[in-house]
């Protein structure tokens, strides 16, 4: 195999002992997509895939450590999930992992340090990710249950397409709803909600060596509306997949809600290649395109998923706000802004919209100048062109670098981050807008919440007029963080809250109150 470097404690010597023919297995039935550098293991303590076996030889007596990580991003330190060192003679030899039946559920990446009876050391499997090529490690897919849909939304009313990956011989699904959860968590995700559907028992003949792909009626559910497909087998192991359902025609409710499905699976770290990365641009250059058809990391919800959709739909059902649910996907066959004002008063993005398509930034701007409303719930919005090749994701470039500032639609823009290791309350600036304040208890100088992670600020592209509800003084550096509106000559009203997690604080009164004041505001 091809030595590497071992990052700085690990200096490249002369003639260190080699590894040879290294390869990884089950000991019995692969999984579909598994190579002699990737195995999957299912560490249910059943019998069967319950371990991983390492095979190599060795062309001289070596001490070898091998280290299982689960990765991250590169700026980030991996976890070692399991360790062992051993010396061994020279020739064939076997380490098994046995992975604890907690160990969640993603793929781990072996390294093996090498070292000789003179310090030399050789060391496999320490490379950053890198484009169409394997590690020179091997990789363990430790797997439970995993779920996810063909499409990122279906009309109301009709079927979808699951694609189930397990070797359970039976599971059972059942499909919920979290909108009448009064403060939902994630743990409400694994243990709650409320179901809408019967439940349904699978029963395969055989253990699972391949994906199933399973056809589920919703005729029974009415709203359009974001659901989760529960999956469970009987040893306890659970899979939860998102189901978009939007209105069979645009307008049903003259509200839409656009879920930021482009941004769920960018910071999706699934690793669908096998290579032990998850695969997204955040994790490294090795990654150039998302896979828009994974399944999610960490039981089947997207990521920060609380701060950007649950507790923002929970308080639209406890609100009895109608409205239409639609994905990036139905945003994107919207032929045209003028279709979109037709069909809606008012757009609401709760999430972190930051991947959008030239076709959706033309659409969502010509709604506006048409006078439609907007309202964006996070920060860092309209921030990324993407463009999309079949079920592959692309980034491109800044919009304000291809001269399309997201100010200039938005009312602010990206303006720093700091990954949540510093945060601080709103203060408020009412005299402007005293209507956005009005019941709320909040005076102008109040403070409330505690918000940051990512901040937008005011630009030079900022539409004339466009007003501060709120500020947060030097919250990263010298940067303040700005919740705005502004009105447009042709009626159109445009809200931004400024912070990446504004809307995981809709359960405060006053935050409910004030979203509440700028709804009407905006649908009226």
């Amino acid at each position: 195999m091809l030595a590497v470097g071992f990052e700085s404690s690990a200096p490249a010597q002369p003639g260190p002992p080699r590894l040879l023919g290294l390869r990884i297995s089950n000991g019995g039935t692969p999984f579909a997509g598994d190579t002699p550098w990737l195995a999957t293991v299912s560490p249910n303590r059943d019998g069967f895939r319950d371990r991983a076996l390492i095979r190599f030889k060795l062309d001289r007596a070596a001490t070898v450590q091998v280290r299982v990580v689960a990765t991250d991003e590169l700026r980030r330190p991996v976890k070692t999930i399991w360790s062992t060192r051993r010396r061994l003679a020279r020739g064939p030899h076997t380490i098994v992992w046995r992975p604890a039946r907690t160990t969640p559920e993603r793929t781990y990446l072996a390294r093996f340090v090498v070292t000789g009876p003179n310090g030399a050391r050789r060391v496999y499997g320490f490379e950053p990710p890198r484009r169409n090529q394997l590690t020179s490690g091997v990789v363990v897919r430790v797997q439970g249950i995993q779920a996810g849909f063909l499409a990122r939304s279906y009309p109301v009313g009709g079927e979808a397409t699951v694609a189930i990956a397990t070797d359970a011989r039976r599971v059972r699904l059942q499909l919920f709803s979290f909108a009448n959860v009064p403060r939902p968590t994630v743990r409400d995700l694994r243990t709650g909600g409320v179901a809408v559907a019967p439940a349904v028992r699978l029963d395969w003949q055989r253990r699972g060596s391949a994906t199933h792909y399973v056809q589920i009626s919703h005729a029974g559910v009415a709203e359009s509306g974001l659901y989760f497909l529960r999956v469970t087998s009987a040893d306890g192991r659970v899979a939860y997949a998102p189901l978009i359902l939007r209105p069979r025609t645009l307008g049903k409710h003259k509200v839409a809600v656009v879920l930021s499905t482009n941004t769920w699976q960018a910071y999706n770290f699934l690793d669908a290649n096998g290579d032990g990365w998850g695969d997204s641009w955040y994790v490294g250059g090795g990654t150039r395109s998302v896979d828009l058809r994974r399944a999610y990391l960490d039981f089947g919800v997207p990521f920060r998923f609380r701060d950007w959709d649950l507790s923002f739909i929970s308080w639209l059902s406890r609100t009895e706000k109608g409205v239409d649910y639609l994905s990036d996907d139905d945003l994107a066959r919207v032929r045209s802004g003028a279709e979109l004002r037709r069909a809606y008063d008012l757009v609401v993005f709760p999430g972190h919209e930051e991947y959008v398509s030239a076709h959706a930034y033309d659409v969502v701007r010509r709604y506006r100048d048409l006078g439609g409303r907007l309202m964006f719930l996070s920060a860092n919005n309209f921030f990324w062109k993407v463009t999309r090749e079949g079920q592959l994701l692309r980034r491109v470039q800044m919009w304000r670098r291809l001269g399309r500032p997201e100010a200039s639609l938005v009312g602010v823009q990206w303006a720093a981050s700091n990954y949540g290791s510093g945060q601080a309350p709103y203060v408020v600036q009412a005299a402007a807008t005293p209507w956005a304040f009005s019941g709320t208890g909040l005076a102008e100088g109040s403070r409330f919440g505690r918000y940051g992670i990512e901040i937008d600020a005011r630009a030079p592209s900022s539409p004339p007029g466009t007003r501060v509800l709120a500020r947060i003084p030097n919250l990263i550096g010298r940067h303040d963080a700005e919740m705005t509106y502004y009105e447009g000559p042709a009626g159109a009203r445009v809200f931004a809250a400024g912070v990446l997690n504004f809307a995981a604080s809709i359960t405060d009164p006053s935050v409910s109150r004030l979203v509440d004041n700028v709804w009407s505001r905006l649908v009226r």
